[in-house]
């Protein structure tokens, strides 16, 4: 005896992959299907439609299929309200809870279905009535709210989003129309690319994007600082190109000991000598830094006269420094509580409308943990496994470039600065 269950996609899902992505997945995992309804889309905006009928075994197996498929983008043709369980203590969630993919989520409400706000992977969905004063609604109409919640943020008797029914996934499909500033994100990782007109490519979305009032994150690492593209960076922060900077402790030290001492970690980074006493200068910097009580203050006592830290001061252009276990120091301005710090990284990625991740890899993954699949993503890296580590842990929409950080971000700050 055989259970089967009713799915429908729709979209552009024959050319985005949707389709047969679906049913890969229903093969993979030892079902079946008929295709019930078919209609295809015969020109760029019209959607093609399909309704299956999905077959398994066992109740269990159909659900895992049907998870998969839900992940992908299909929705029960028949959808039910989605079902809420009270959370039975402060950072405790009620079992089988739904686990968010950061893919655009609604959820079925009272008949309706609610947009899920502050959309991220790996997160709880809770649903709260709204106050007649309008309490934390996003538009004050005092209705029903969805949206996300980390683990660590659950509080007793929050009503949160079990199960599987009621929830409604649409993943970013790829667009028909490759034309305009962001034609070129559409394909993964290369190295073969002309880089050039690549970076040119890349120049033209941020352009575009800070034309439509967008804000650009900058994930930096300190192989930046180290490669000479520390003045390069710090012009595009200081003529806006660069809204917003998430980094690590080391990319500020390299970053402020460049101003101070004229090395990054050590070495001339014009000259490549080691001055004596070189590899001193990133414990003398931090030390100056926390002696001057912050960058801030460094910068208001003109101890610090230029560099990209400099330019986030004077400008105000706002900045994470999440700490590590390596960590020399740290610096005062460095979050060193891993929780504080994904609740600010968190904060900015859900700002941020394109994002540049340059040359770091933990830095790059956790800010992509807390990215919308809809969020434009440029990760540069010399090392290929950085930017396939990216894609292969959700962030999908990320368009990766194998190059050198040195090459790229001059290049990048000349077509945006300097044309």
């Amino acid at each position: 005896m055989t259970v089967s269950r009713e799915v429908e996609l729709s979209g552009h899902i024959i050319d985005s992959g949707m389709m047969q992505a679906c049913f890969g997945a229903i093969m993979d995992l030892g079902g079946s299907f008929e295709v019930d309804e078919f209609r295809i889309g015969r020109s760029e905006v019209e959607e093609s439609y399909a309704r299956l009928t999905v077959f398994a075994d066992t109740e269990p197996e159909l659900r895992s299929i049907v998870h998969e498929l839900h992940q992908n983008g299909a929705n029960p043709s028949h959808p039910v309200d989605a079902s809420l369980e009270p959370a039975p203590d402060d950072q405790v969630v009620p079992p089988d809870f739904y686990s968010t993919t950061n893919h655009p989520t609604e959820i079925r409400y009272d008949g309706e279905w609610l947009s899920v706000d502050r959309i991220e992977m790996d997160c709880a969905v809770v649903v709260e009535e709204g106050a007649s004063d309008g309490g934390d609604d996003v538009d004050g109409s005092g209705g029903p709210r969805a949206y996300t919640k980390v683990l660590n943020g659950i509080e007793a008797d929050d009503s949160v989003v079990t199960g599987e029914t009621g929830i409604r996934v649409r993943p970013p499909e790829r667009p028909r129309d490759r034309e305009g500033a962001f034609g070129f994100m559409q394909g993964g990782v290369s190295s073969e690319r002309p880089s050039e007109s690549t970076i040119t490519k890349v120049a033209e979305a941020i352009a575009e994007t800070k034309r439509e009032g967008g804000s650009v994150l900058a994930v930096c690492g300190p192989a930046l600082i180290h490669s000479g593209a520390r003045e390069d960076l710090a012009r595009l922060v200081r003529d806006g190109y660069v809204d917003m900077l998430s980094a690590g402790n080391g990319f500020a030290v390299h970053d402020l000991e460049r101003d101070l001492y004229g090395t990054s970690l050590g070495m001339d980074t014009e000259s490549l000598d080691h001055p004596r006493k070189g590899h001193k200068h990133h414990i003398y910097t931090i030390s100056e830094i926390i002696r001057a009580g912050g960058i801030r203050e460094a910068v208001d006592e003109e101890l610090v006269e230029s560099g990209v830290m400099y330019e986030c001061v004077a400008n105000d252009r706002p900045y994470v420094l999440a700490g590590s276990i390596r960590d020399d120091g740290p610096l005062p301005d460095t979050i060193t509580d891993a929780v504080e710090a994904q609740n600010a990284i968190r904060e900015q990625a859900h700002e941020a409308d394109l994002v540049l991740m340059l040359s770091t890899l933990l830095h790059s993954v956790a800010v992509g943990n807390c990215l919308s699949s809809t969020t434009r993503v440029i990760c540069v890296d010399i090392n290929p496994a950085t930017v396939t580590q990216l894609l292969d842990r959700g962030s999908a929409q990320a368009v990766g470039m194998v190059t050198d950080i040195g090459t790229f971000v001059p290049i990048l700050a000349e077509q945006l600065l300097d044309e």
